[in-house]
């Protein structure tokens, strides 16, 4: 087999994973100005000729290219397949409260949201397999406690709960609600006034 160089790797890895096709200019761009547009053109060429008669094709429309797959192969590809639903936000909360502090019960849910959670919630969560009954906690009632799943971190593209990100990665992404951010400052200004009339 021969060794494919560093620079058709990383346009062979631009054209898989765009999801519209790229011309060799756009390529060449991305490219921070390594190759020229001729070049780019070149290499894509070479990939297309190299994936021809595989499982996946490269195909040019209009000057662009992109990866599709054969059409001889469509029967083989067509399935039926429901919609994913979009979550709610309290589904997402539950989600990541169980992410975060599993294994957790209900009530403990309720606790940390401040507001009830409905059996629904759950059901929504555990028909999307990403959510799963982890036994019941050894307190007075026995609640049922709840954990994610493997298809929980298949979806979410992580190895482990390690791989959760932290505050800093979810405020640095945004993704921090802004009346968390406030309450947050806010607990840093009364342990600094703490700090100063201790002081």
């Amino acid at each position: 087999m021969n060794e494919i160089d560093d620079s058709e790797r990383a346009i062979e890895a631009m054209l898989f994973a765009s999801d519209a096709p790229l011309d060799p200019r756009q390529l060449a761009a991305r490219m921070d100005g390594a190759m020229t547009p001729g070049e780019v053109k070149a290499i894509v060429q070479a990939i297309a000729a190299r994936h021809a008669g595989s499982g996946i094709e490269l195909v040019e429309r209009g000057g662009a290219w992109h990866f599709q797959t054969p059409a001889d192969l469509a029967h083989l590809l067509r399935r039926e397949r429901e919609e994913p639903r979009k979550l709610s936000r309290a589904a997402s909360e539950v989600l990541a409260i169980i992410a975060y502090h599993e294994p957790v019960s209900r009530a403990e849910i309720e606790a940390i949201r401040g507001v009830q959670t409905s059996k629904g919630t759950l059901d929504v969560l555990m028909e999307a397999e990403w959510i799963a009954p982890a036994g019941r906690r050894e307190v007075p009632g026995r609640p049922l406690i709840y954990k994610t799943t493997d298809v929980f971190l298949q979806h979410f593209g992580l190895s482990s709960r390690k791989d959760l990100p932290g505050i800093d990665d979810l405020r640095a992404a945004g993704l921090l609600d802004p009346v968390y951010l406030a309450f947050e400052e806010a607990m840093d200004e009364r342990d600094l006034v703490k700090d100063e009339e201790g002081a």
